[in-house]
């Protein structure tokens, strides 16, 4: 429910119901017999008191530090509230002694309902200050996430470009005739990175072409050596994950398990089942990992995975006999 219209509903609630039932407190019958005047701008000032104080919204003026603005505003309703109190009135007795009891009774009833206005905006308004400022909070926190995923994804992209044209500059270097296919698949690979730059969410069967279409890329440039399995599966295609989320792993089980003169496989797993993801590379360990390069990838993508999925993922990454395995579980609902 939106902001404007809880205190749309609170204010219709005071006005409408509670403040009336505060008023048939008072001798409201024969106030109004005899002393309609003042009923009438008793009513008004109560109803004009309690608008005031969710104009001013005091708690905020408290987080801003205006002290004097509120202590002005309590000064000038404090004396409003003695003047009404004080209110002269007709006499209803020749005895003196009633009438200053019956100004007296008056009079406090005008401070009763004073302090239970103000007691009703204050508590309102303070539990309305401390939802904006939660909505407040919450709102930077997302805008703090979004930036740091922009961060995270602006340091993968270019890291995967590099590697990435590094092996298309071997094929011009070779003269290989895999060339204009290698450019053709990168053109691809590229517009779809692009296009969804600014994507939240794709469906899953766009990605798992986005990998397949790197895996074929960077296939051309192996040799009858590397054995890449590529294997993908999902109940749901159109089932919605963060783009580019699973790349670097992939880029790094080429990167590392690739090799030119040894027999070598590279396994490739994504699944998609029941609205969990399940992905899985594992290959030999061919050449010396950079400690710096990859690192930093796969502490992008924790992280990255860490605002998108706090509490519904397991990264696993080990080492063990010469074999890297990375496992990745997401809940995505």
């Amino acid at each position: 429910m939106k902001h404007t219209r809880i205190t749309l509903y609170i204010d219709l609630l005071f006005c409408l119901v509670i403040l009336p039932v505060i008023i048939t407190m008072a001798p409201v019958d024969r106030w109004f017999v005899n002393h309609t005047f003042f009923m009438v701008m008793l009513i008004v000032y109560l109803y004009a008191l309690y608008f005031v104080y969710r104009k001013m919204n005091l708690p905020a003026l408290v987080v801003q530090r205006k002290f004097k603005k509120i202590f002005w505003l309590m000064l000038i309703l404090l004396c409003v509230t003695k003047l009404v109190g004080d209110f002269p009135l007709p006499k209803e007795s020749d005895a003196p002694w009633l009438t200053e009891a019956r100004q007296h009774l008056r009079s406090r009833i005008v401070w009763f309902f004073f302090l239970i206005v103000t007691g009703f905006s204050l508590s309102i308004e303070l539990m309305l200050e401390l939802f904006r400022q939660m909505l407040l909070k919450q709102e930077m926190e997302t805008e703090k996430n979004k930036a740091e995923l922009a961060l995270y994804k602006a340091q993968i992209n270019p890291h995967f470009l590099f590697n990435t044209l590094n092996a298309l500059y071997g094929l011009v270097l070779t003269k290989s005739d895999k060339t204009e296919s290698a450019f053709i698949k990168f053109s691809h690979i590229l517009k779809y990175m692009y296009s969804h730059a600014t994507s939240e969410t794709i469906a899953v069967d766009s990605e798992i072409e986005y990998i397949r279409h790197y895996i074929d890329l960077q296939s051309l440039r192996l040799n009858r050596h590397t054995h890449v399995v590529f294997e993908s599966r999902a109940d749901n295609p159109q089932e919605q994950i963060p783009p580019m989320i699973l790349i670097t792993f992939v880029e790094n089980a080429f990167k590392y398990g690739a090799s030119p003169d040894e027999d070598c496989t590279i396994l490739i797993r994504i699944v998609v089942e029941d609205g969990n993801l399940f992905f899985e590379t594992e290959n030999a360990i061919m050449r010396g990992a950079d400690g710096t390069d990859s690192a930093i990838g796969i502490e992008n993508c924790r992280k990255r995975l860490e605002l998108l999925f706090p509490g519904r993922f397991e990264l696993m990454v080990s080492e063990k006999e010469g074999i890297f395995s990375t496992r990745l579980t997401i809940q995505l609902k």
